[in-house]
């Protein structure tokens, strides 16, 4: 499991949603000198819905090692999740007024692109161990070796 480059993508994709759930997303300097401080679990709840589905599906994803085909698609599906919620970032940070976005607006996207990357690591281990098993079998029948 730890041997695979699409383990460190999900580890990497796991650690920017982790960090995403509890780093401020913006600050506001209120009249009064006092600065208030939004998380982004706190912002929308919807938000926090979808960071928890996209941790629960990263999380899964790197569990399920064995099983490559659903690796790849729990790892699609995560990505998806996550363009999907940089799309909503994006469209907020367009269209509304008040607050000064921090940096880890970015981290959906940078989950989508490990998210993918681990789908074509799950992809590429599968095309070679079906190789090996259409090799062996082919020895089996007492074929070219």
């Amino acid at each position: 499991m730890w041997q695979r480059i699409q383990t460190l993508y999900l580890l990497i994709s796991a650690g920017l949603i982790a960090a995403l759930c509890f780093s401020p997303a913006y600050k506001l300097a209120g009249a009064d000198g006092l600065t208030e401080v939004s998380y982004w679990m706190l912002q929308k709840p919807f938000f926090g819905i979808l960071l928890g589905i996209l941790a629960f599906l990263v999380v899964l994803a790197l569990v399920v090692y064995k099983s490559r085909i659903l690796q790849m698609r729990l790892a699609v599906l995560s990505g998806i999740i996550a363009l999907g919620m940089q799309v909503w970032l994006a469209w907020m940070y367009f269209t509304w007024e008040g607050p000064v976005f921090r940096w880890t607006v970015i981290f959906p996207f940078v989950v989508f692109i490990c998210n993918l990357l681990a789908a074509r690591g799950c992809f590429q281990d599968q095309l070679m161990v079906e190789s090996a098993y259409r090799i062996r079998e082919r020895r089996k029948r007492g074929g070219k070796k």
